[in-house]
């Protein structure tokens, strides 16, 4: 018997299966990881398939040095997935396949973990009575009497009633009286989360009927939907009912949530429901439980699976249903090498396994409702929040007339009067800046000079250590690349002392929350103060048993979170995302402020939202002000089939990096012409080209990185595809001192 084996190296050279034997009696199946001999060293591999017959001379074909697992850690629609992902990025099978494991497990990095135990060998009469003779020992007479009570016990258990019983242990051992073991235990994230909504609630009307479009799909192992619910209507409860469903039917699931901050909670509604059988899956957890999980998701123990984007390649057998929340949100796509996005991911297992799919979103992505629209899918839609709670009230405060009447707060005074009467109710409020830090960057007012990264083009943002002095220990940090700098004292450009602060960030209001309502605990909530593999969850515990009165954070607070007493949102600067140079910052700012102003009021008390911005008079601010997404739907719908933007065209683009800037601009320039050239000599391509420039993006030097891009505007069909096949390749061909690669819809245009 023979096996292809791919080894874990992620290098062309090498990007083919590799003939082994396999020795006799060694029990092997696709998607095993196995140990084989390669050049004069060892490696590791997946087994692909298994043949009777080899193509070369068996004497020279070497043999599996053992298997790593007794069992395929790749199910075989991973595998299949594994090398269809491959195709799509072009890229070494070994890369796409370290997709579907814990890199922990690669290397032997992780193991299980173990507790050593003791117990009894002897009945417990036995035992009694020769702790009865123990005269010499108190610490063996201890230790019998403590197993006669109980037994098994861990070494460690023992060792809090018996100080350093090791060497009492095994004396104890060697007359016979009891054994040591190793036994295995399972590292559980989440242990300390409060389990909340354990009982079933009779569903609204509306939740029925949605489900009653999904069940049948369930039943038949296929089905895909886009369920548009306005912010509290109830969509989590439809996925919970969708869920147990599945289990029924024997079958698993996978709801993938977009931020790690949102996980807690959702483990939180699932574990009260299921039980055991849920898994959590995402990058803050430890090696070991992030392995444990694994393992308990691939044995078939957990059979609910919960997590960010990487959760969709959970080895969840027999899949029945895969529910991405939040679906607009584009953390669910992975911009590192190899490039996915994790929607599509999603609806490849549906297709592959026999699966359904529910997109859910109060603010689905304009490609994903036009889809739905043109029928690619089911459109399931819940207009109303349950039992019929009103959506909140939204004010939209003009910034220009609050600076006029002399209010230089970042905190309008219809804000600051609102706050004042929620926190005096007892109620909570959350405040959203979406900007890190203090000020939001650092200017010379004598010519204007901005202070930027010497890695990056980029303005350094202003940040004061936790309760610090903002005059005394301010020092600028760069958001991109971590790079940390000392205030200058004078202009570096100019020379002249005024320097000054501009704009806020998440420490600035919090500041000001601080000094308006002294007596209230707040809580922030941004990259800086979540470190941690429990950041988010004890930030969000702090809020939720209401301890802090008020959270302020970036848009990590803005979806999918659910606190009832929170009958309070202010937006501080709604105008940030809107001024972005991205053809998606309209649809962006539409969805990030009707989100956040979906946390208010979902409790039985009715919400307020205050809105403050620079310019109220922004259609995109209105409607998000009205909450009215269809409104929005059209008018971004129109104004991108005029403009000629996705879904009616894709934009795409060769990003290109060197250390240098003349190498940078070299071979962008180079790239493009070979680009037309091969162009005029295929028409069938040319033809589905209506934009190809070269330029700078809109930070041309990122981490080190001088940056060029070659952006295009396509047309789609089967010969754009082969298009950016070839552009993907040619982005991948080796070049001293510089780096490129394809981007098909990149994220950020920036």
């Amino acid at each position: 018997m023979y096996c292809q084996v791919i080894v874990d190296i992620a290098h062309e050279n090498v990007a083919k299966p590799f003939t082994y034997a396999v020795p006799a009696g060694m029990d092997l199946a696709p998607g095993t990881r196995v140990a084989v001999p390669f050049g004069p060293r060892e490696k590791e591999g997946v087994v692909l398939a298994l043949t009777e017959s080899a193509d070369f001379d068996p004497k020279k074909i070497r043999q599996v040095s053992r298997a790593l697992e007794d069992y395929p850690a790749i199910l075989p629609p991973l595998l299949d997935l594994a090398r269809e992902m491959a195709d799509r990025a072009h890229c070494p099978l070994a890369e796409t396949l370290r997709l579907m494991l814990p890199a922990e497990m690669r290397g032997g990095r992780v193991r299980a973990k173990t507790v050593e135990t003791a117990e009894l060998a002897v009945s417990r009469g036995e035992a009694a009575e020769a702790a009865l003779q123990e005269k010499r020992s108190p610490k063996r007479r201890r230790i019998l009497e403590l197993l006669a009570e109980e037994s098994p016990r861990t070494v460690a258990d023992i060792g809090r009633e018996v100080r350093e019983p090791r060497e009492a242990l095994r004396a104890l051992r060697d007359r016979g009286l009891i054994r040591l073991t190793e036994e295995e235990t399972l590292r559980t994230p989440g242990a300390e989360i409060r389990l909340d909504n354990s009982q079933w609630h009779a569903l609204t009307a509306e939740q029925q009927e949605v489900l009653e479009e999904i069940l049948p799909a369930l039943e038949r192992g296929d089905g895909r939907f886009l369920l548009h619910g306005v912010t509290g209507s109830g969509k989590t409860e439809v996925f919970l009912n969708a869920v147990r469903r599945t289990l029924e039917n024997g079958k698993s699931a996978i709801i993938l949530v977009p931020e790690i901050a949102l996980t807690p909670q959702m483990v939180s509604w699932f574990r009260a429901r299921f039980g055991p059988v849920a898994a959590v899956l995402h990058s803050r957890l430890s090696a070991g439980e992030r392995y444990d999980e694994w393992r308990r998701i691939r044995r078939g123990e957990a059979r609910v699976v919960i997590g960010a984007r990487s959760a969709v390649f959970a080895p969840a057998e027999h899949l029945g249903l895969i529910v991405v929340d939040e679906e607009h949100e584009s953390t669910y796509f992975s911009d590192h090498h190899p490039r996915y996005d994790a929607r599509e991911v999603a609806e490849s297992r549906c297709g592959r396994e026999g699966a359904s799919l529910i997109l859910a979103s109060a603010t689905p992505s304009i490609l994903s409702f036009a889809r739905a629209r043109r029928g690619d899918c089911m459109l399931l839609e819940m207009p109303r929040r349950v039992a019929d709670r009103p959506m909140p009230e939204v004010a939209v405060v003009d910034m220009r007339q609050e600076l006029e009447s002399g209010n230089r707060s970042v905190l309008s005074r219809e804000l600051v009067r609102e706050l004042s009467e929620c926190l005096g109710r007892g109620e909570q409020a959350m405040l959203l800046i979406n900007r890190r830090g203090y000020h939001s960057f650092v200017s010379c007012r004598m010519c204007g000079y901005v202070v930027k990264c010497s890695d990056c083009d980029v303005s350094m943002t202003c940040h004061v250590p936790e309760d610090g002095d903002p005059g005394k220990n301010a020092r600028l940090r760069c958001h991109y690349c971590g790079r940390s700098a000392p205030i200058p004292e004078r202009c570096p450009e100019c020379g002249s002392p005024y320097i000054r602060y501009f704009g806020a960030g998440t420490q600035k209001v919090e500041a000001e929350i601080r000094r308006l309502f002294p007596e209230t605990v707040t809580a922030r909530m941004d990259i800086d103060t979540t470190g941690g593999k429990d950041g988010h969850a004890r930030i969000l515990e702090e809020f939720r048993s209401g301890r802090a009165r008020v959270l302020i954070g970036t848009q990590m607070i803005a979806k999918g979170l659910d606190f009832p007493q929170v009958t309070l949102v202010g937006v501080i600067a709604a105008d940030l995302t809107l001024n972005l140079p991205d053809y998606r910052s309209r649809e962006r700012t539409f969805q990030l402020l009707t989100q956040v102003a979906g946390r208010a009021g979902r409790g039985k008390r009715p919400g307020k939202v205050v809105i403050q911005t620079y310019r109220p008079e922004d259609p995109v601010i209105a409607l998000a002000a009205r909450q009215d997404y269809r409104a929005f739907f059209e008018a971004e719908f129109q104004r991108r089939r005029i403009s000629l933007y996705p879904p009616f065209t894709i934009l795409a683009r060769v990003l290109i990096e060197s250390p240098g800037e003349a190498e940078a601009e070299q071979a962008a320039q180079e790239m493009e012409r070979r680009i037309r050239e091969t162009l005029a000599d295929r028409p069938e391509w040319r033809k589905k080209v209506l934009l190809m420039s070269t330029e700078a993006p809109g930070i041309r030097f990122l981490r080190g990185m001088n940056r060029r891009q070659i952006l295009f505007k396509l047309l789609t069909g089967k010969d754009t595809e082969d298009f950016c096949g070839y552009l993907t390749e040619e982005a991948e061909t080796p070049r001293d001192g510089v780096q490129a690669c394809f981007e098909y819809n990149p994220v950020s245009m920036i």
